[in-house]
This record gives C-alpha cells, sequence and structure tokens, in this order.
C-alpha cells in the first residue's frame, strides 16, 4: 500500500516533524496572588498620557505665485470631492468644503456647494443656518433673503429659521418685512413662545392696538389659562383696567372647567385685590373653591385663606379656616373613599359651618360609599352614617318626609338575609312613634320580626307594648319570641313575670313549666332560680323542694347544694323572726321546735351533699371543702341551737404539694397546688407516713421558734 507521500509528489519536501499532530501544551495555573504592587487603571492612563509623543504636523506651505495657488486649490479640491464621494450624508464635509471656498473668495463655487448639500439632505436646518449666515456675512442680503425664504417654506415647524429671518429683517430696518414674515409665520400656528415674540416685537416699535389683536389671536389659537393671564397682564401694564377684567371674565367663561383653572381664578382675585377690589376678589376665591375640585385647589386654599387674614373680618377668616380643613377631609376621602371616619369628620365640620345644602350633600356621598363586601364587620361604621343622616334631618332641619325617608332607603340597602341591624329597625319605628304614628311603627317593628328577628327588636316592641297597655299583644309577642328562640330563658323568665305581675299565677307557673321542660336551654340556672324564687314568693314551700329535688335529679352541681339549704335554714330563720313578736311561751316553744326542725332540714340537704361529693365525686375535693365551709357558717349562724362540732369532724386538712408541669416538648418544671385531706382518707397506710412527717415538721418548726 502506497503511502500518502508515494501518492503525491508535493509532499515530498515535508519533514517528519512537520507532520506531526500538534498536541496542546499543558496549561500551567497561574499564580492568582495579588502583586506586591499594586497598579490602578488611573496610573496606567496617566503614565500613556506622560510618554506620548507630540503630534506631527505637516509644515506650513508657503504660496508664492498665481501657479502655486491653482495648484493648492486643485489639489485641495480634489481631496474634498474624494471625500465627499465616499461620505457624501456627512454635512460636516459639505460645510468644511463650503466654507474653504468661501475663505478663497469663490462664492459662486461656495453656493454651488451648499446647493449640492441641500440636495443630499434639505430636511436638516443646520445646513440653511450655516448656508444664510454665510451670505449675511458677506453682506449678499438678497441671496440670504432667497436662502431664508426657501428655508421656511420646507421647513415651517423650525423656529429658529424663522428667528433667525426676522432678525435679519429687522436689523436692516425693514420692520415691514419683518411683520409680513411673523404673518407668515403665524398663519402655521406656532406654539406659544412665537406669538409672544410678535407681540415684543410690535411693542418695541410702540404698535400697542397691533400687539392686541394679536393677543386676540393668540387666545384663539392657545386658548390655555397662561395665554389669558399673559393678555390681562398686558392691558393691566397698559393701564386698561376694564380690558383687563373683561379678559378675565371670557377666561372664566371658557375655562372654568380646565385643570390650570385654579391658576386664572388665583390670578383674577389677585389683580381684583390690586385694584382694592377686595369684595370682588372674595367673591372669585368663593366661586372658584365652589367649582375646582378639590384635589386641584391647594394653592387656592392657601392664598383664600392669607387674602381674610388681611381684608376679611372674624367670620370671613373663620370661613377661610374651615375651607382649607375641608379640603385636607376631600383630600383624604379621595384617596380612600372607604374611610368613614373621615367622613364623619368632613360631616362634622359642616354641621360646625351650618350649610343645610352642603351638609346634604356630603352625607348623600358619604352614604354612597356603600362596603364592597356583604359581611357586618364591614357595615358596623358604615350605618351610623344613616342614623346621623337621619337624625340630623328630624332635629336639625326638621324634615320629617325626608326622615322617613332616609330610614327607608338605609332599610331597603341592608341585605337583610346575611345579618341585620336591630338599632336602625328601632330607630325608625321610635321615630314614627315620636310622629304619634302608631300603626306605622308596629308595621316597622313587624317587618323586623318577619325579616330579620333579634333579642333587641322583640324586648323593645314588648316594652312598646306594656307601656301603652296592650296585654295580648304583648302575650303574642312573648309567642312569637319563644318560637324563634325557645332555649332564650330571658324570655321565658320575662313572660312568667309578665303574668305574674297580673296576678296570673298559674299562667306564670305553666309559662315556668314549659319553659324547664326544653331540651335545650342558654342559662338553665337563671330560669330555675326564676322559678325557685316565684314559689317561695308565693309562699309555696313545698313546690320548692320539689323544684330542687327535681334540679338535683338533672345536676348535682354544688351551688345547687348549698342554695337548697340555704333555702331550708331560711325558713328556719323565719321562724325566728315570728318567734320576736309573740309574748305566750306555748307559742314560744312551738317556734323553738319548728326552728329546729328547718335547721335539721338544712343539716339533712348538708348531709346528702357531703355523702354524694364522698361517694359518687372523691375527685371533686375542692367542691366538698367548701360546702362543709358553708355548713359550718350556717351552724355558726344559729347560734346556741347551732352544733359546730357536726362540721368540725368532717373538715379536710389543706396540704400544699408540688406537681410537673408537662408541655409539648417535655417536662417544663414544677408547680404548687392545694390539696385537702379528709378524715377517712388519714386510715390509709402511705398517709399516716405522711401525717407523721408533717407533725415532725411542725415538731421542728416549733422547736426552732423557742430557740
Amino acid at each position: 500500500m502506497a503511502s500518502a507521500k508515494d501518492s503525491d509528489p508535493s509532499l515530498g519536501f515535508l519533514t517528519r516533524k512537520e507532520t506531526e499532530v500538534k498536541l496542546p501544551r499543558p496549561t500551567r495555573v497561574k499564580n492568582k496572588t495579588p502583586a506586591p504592587i499594586q497598579i490602578t487603571a488611573e496610573q496606567i492612563l496617566r503614565e500613556a498620557r506622560e510618554r506620548q509623543e507630540a503630534e506631527i504636523r505637516p509644515p506650513k506651505q508657503k504660496i508664492t505665485d498665481s501657479a502655486e495657488l491653482s495648484d493648492y486649490r486643485l489639489r485641495k479640491r480634489k481631496e474634498f470631492e474624494d471625500l465627499i464621494r465616499r461620505v457624501r450624508w456627512n454635512v460636516g464635509v459639505w460645510i468644511k468644503y463650503a466654507q474653504w471656498e468661501e475663505s478663497q473668495k469663490d462664492f459662486a463655487r461656495a453656493r454651488s456647494i451648499w446647493e449640492r448639500a441641500l440636495e443630499v439632505d434639505y430636511r436638516n436646518h443646520t445646513l440653511w443656518l450655516k448656508y444664510a449666515e454665510v451670505e449675511m456675512k458677506n453682506k449678499f442680503i438678497n441671496h440670504a433673503r432667497n436662502v431664508w425664504d426657501r428655508a421656511v417654506t420646507l421647513l415651517p415647524r423650525v423656529d429658529q429659521l424663522w428667528y433667525k429671518y426676522i432678525h435679519m429683517e429687522e436689523m436692516l430696518g425693514n420692520v415691514a418685512g419683518a411683520r409680513q414674515i411673523f404673518e407668515r409665520w403665524m398663519n402655521w400656528m406656532p406654539d406659544q413662545q412665537g406669538w409672544l415674540s410678535y407681540i415684543k416685537f410690535e411693542l418695541r416699535y410702540n404698535e400697542i392696538e397691533r400687539a392686541r389683536a394679536i393677543f386676540e389671536r393668540f387666545v384663539r389659537c392657545h386658548p390655555r389659562v397662561g395665554a389669558w393671564i399673559r393678555y390681562a397682564k398686558f392691558e393691566m401694564k397698559n393701564g386698561e383696567v376694564p380690558r383687563a377684567r373683561n379678559c378675565y371674565e371670557r377666561a372664566v367663561e371658557k375655562l372654568a372647567d380646565d385643570e390650570e383653572a385654579e391658576q386664572l381664578f388665583v390670578a383674577f382675585a389677585e389683580f381684583e385685590e390690586r385694584c382694592k377690589e377686595t369684595e370682588r376678589a372674595r367673591c372669585i376665591y368663593k366661586f372658584a373653591l365652589d367649582h375646582i375640585p378639590k384635589g386641584r385647589a391647594e394653592d387656592l386654599y392657601r392664598k383664600f385663606v392669607a387674602f381674610e387674614k388681611q381684608y376679611g373680618d372674624r367670620e370671613g377668616i373663620e370661613d377661610a379656616i374651615v375651607g382649607k380643613r375641608r379640603f385636607q377631609y376631600e383630600e383624604e376621602v379621595r384617596k380612600n373613599p372607604l374611610n368613614y371616619d373621615s367622613w364623619f369628620d368632613y360631616i362634622r365640620l359642616e354641621e360646625s359651618v351650618g350649610n343645610k345644602d352642603r351638609i346634604r350633600e356630603v352625607y348623600e356621598r358619604a352614604i354612597a360609599n356603600v362596603p364592597p363586601a356583604a359581611e357586618k364587620r364591614y357595615w358596623q361604621r358604615y350605618i351610623y352614617l344613616w342614623i346621623n343622616y337621619a337624625l340630623y334631618e328630624e332635629l336639625d332641619t326638621q324634615d320629617m318626609e325626608r326622615t322617613r325617608e332616609v330610614y327607608r332607603e338605609c332599610l331597603k340597602l341592608i341585605p337583610h338575609e346575611k345579618f341585620s341591624f336591630a338599632k336602625i329597625w328601632l330607630l325608625a319605628a321610635q321615630f314614627e312613634i315620636r310622629q304619634k304614628n302608631l300603626k306605622a311603627a308596629r308595621q316597622i317593628l313587624g317587618n323586623a320580626i318577619g325579616k330579620a328577628p333579634k333579642d333587641k327588636i322583640f324586648k323593645k316592641y314588648i316594652e312598646i307594648e306594656l307601656q301603652l297597655g296592650n296585654i295580648d299583644r304583648c302575650r303574642k309577642l312573648y309567642e312569637k319570641y319563644l318560637e324563634w328562640a325557645p332555649e332564650n330563658c330571658y324570655a321565658w323568665s320575662k313572660y312568667a313575670e309578665l303574668e305574674r305581675s297580673l296576678s296570673e299565677t298559674e299562667r306564670a307557673r305553666s309559662i315556668f313549666e314549659l319553659a324547664i321542660a326544653q331540651p335545650a336551654l342558654d342559662m338553665p340556672e337563671l330560669l330555675w332560680k326564676a322559678y325557685i324564687d316565684f314559689n317561695i314568693s308565693e309562699g309555696e314551700y313545698e313546690r320548692t323542694r320539689e323544684l330542687y329535688e327535681r334540679l338535683l335529679d338533672r345536676t348535682k352541681d354544688l351551688k345547687v347544694w348549698i342554695s337548697y339549704a340555704k333555702f331550708e335554714a331560711s325558713l328556719a330563720l323565719q321562724e325566728e323572726d315570728k318567734g320576736t313578736n309573740m309574748e305566750e311561751e306555748n307559742d314560744l316553744s312551738s317556734l323553738h321546735e319548728q326552728k329546729k326542725q328547718c335547721l335539721q332540714c338544712a343539716r339533712r340537704v348538708f348531709e346528702r351533699a357531703v355523702n354524694y361529693f364522698r361517694t359518687s365525686a372523691p375527685e371533686l375535693k375542692e367542691e366538698r371543702a367548701m360546702l362543709l365551709e358553708e355548713w359550718l357558717d350556717m351552724e355558726r349562724s344559729f347560734g346556741t341551737i347551732g352544733d359546730e362540732s357536726l362540721v368540725k369532724n368532717k373538715l379536710p386538712k389543706k396540704l400544699k404539694k408540688k406537681r410537673s408541669i408537662v408541655s409539648e416538648d417535655g417536662p417544663a418544671g414544677f408547680e404548687e397546688y392545694y390539696d385537702y385531706l379528709f378524715p377517712e382518707e388519714t386510715q390509709a397506710p402511705n398517709l399516716k407516713i405522711l401525717e407523721a412527717a408533717y407533725k415532725w415538721k411542725r415538731q421542728k418548726v416549733g422547736s426552732d421558734d423557742d430557740s
């Protein structure tokens, strides 16, 4: 097999070294530790500038004859032409070329170059400016006019061309020509500065009427606040006060709703103030404050307050200060219309002023900001806006129909299927009662019970009917109340109390029986207490005992046992009170026996309670100790016939103990608590050891005290 060298004769001269494949050398790891001497970029640049060689400039050429001059001009023109062929779009090259021809006084060639440049980019206004300046500098006025005329025709929106053109004519004294150029310019409706330049031009030559006519065209072209203010100041400067006022009045008619109307009103008011027309100025300020949105009237309020402080009386100053605060509130409610506290403050401010129309306007704007969510917590503050609105209409304006309408609209707005406000229903009904319209009040409360029944509505409705003496209506309302809330112990108690006040004892007892028979009650202890007190007040002691027994069948609460025992003890005390009014010994002895019997009944109740806590609920040691304390207090209250020893033998010992606290992370220390050791518990062997330890501790403490 032939090698590559044999097959290709051209490879015969290559050596073996040259034909070998060169592999890249392994790169060494660079030393990246910082150099001992650090060099900054500023030092490198400074050294480069210091070592830079001086610029080498070509030697100056001195031309001695026309042949050399022609040769020089030919060479330069060739350079410029070559450069232009390469960078035709570069305006700077054209300008240099034309200026060089101008320096050679060859104006025809220079104009030719300018014209060629304009053919390349006639929109470049710099070319026109340089071209015209060359013509003016060399006093070719007609040529310059021709250039300017072509420039403003092709580029009418370049203000600098117009300014330069007009300036040239004015410098030449051609005022009429300059005016004619201004007129050509104004046909294009330039910006404000162009019009003002025209006006200043006329004023330089005392052409007041011409300037006034230009101002009229100016405000028509630019109907802005600044243009009208300039027009009015122009008239004022010329002593034409009526004309200046007329300018301001026309401006107000056309620009009262403009975004910059604040500046117009301030300038108008200051103009009247300079003319000593303070009342006119005050009227302008007030008109402006009523028509300009509060968010754009900050400077206006500040000026008005300063004006009133200078020219106004006390009332005017207060009104100005109120206006400033009104502005602040407007800003707050604009930023957050749902901030009802700001609305309340704003309304309070307007009420202090007393303008009814403005107060109603603020109320209407405030209640228009309905809370976005149908949740009661968002409405709780908002609903007081309606309440205050209704009370204002009723008490301050005494417009009863409007008050009724406010209540009606408020009740329509509230989503009663989700939540309601009893306060609104009751205020609307009480308003109708004050208007002696009882039928309307009943209708409102009836709608409230039908749409959104609440405890407050039932209670107030029943109170109203009770004051009117409508007992049958009260009974019907209590029945509705209990149908809606059968677990409400307050309603049952009040219903029974009503029947009892009417001497309907059996009806009252039946109501109590129905009440305690309910499967669920919110506060059963109050209901049972009311039933028990009812029987006690009626002297039905056997019924009372029966009630206590029935209650104990349901609950063995400590309070029930104590109340039962105290009831029995109270009967004994009643017998004692009877005995103080008797004189015969037989009667006294019989009463003494009855008192003992009552005391025995109370003791039996306490014994039953103690046995229950000892046998059925031994873990309730604290309740058992409290029961024994109550028993001991009762025995002491009976004096000679009481027997404290019956209780003292059963009293426990109070022990302070410690127990560990266990949290989610494990043991968290110890806490102290009190335990009770009852006499029957001391018989246990472990407790005997504990008792001995306590006895030893007491002895030790006593010996320490003796020492």
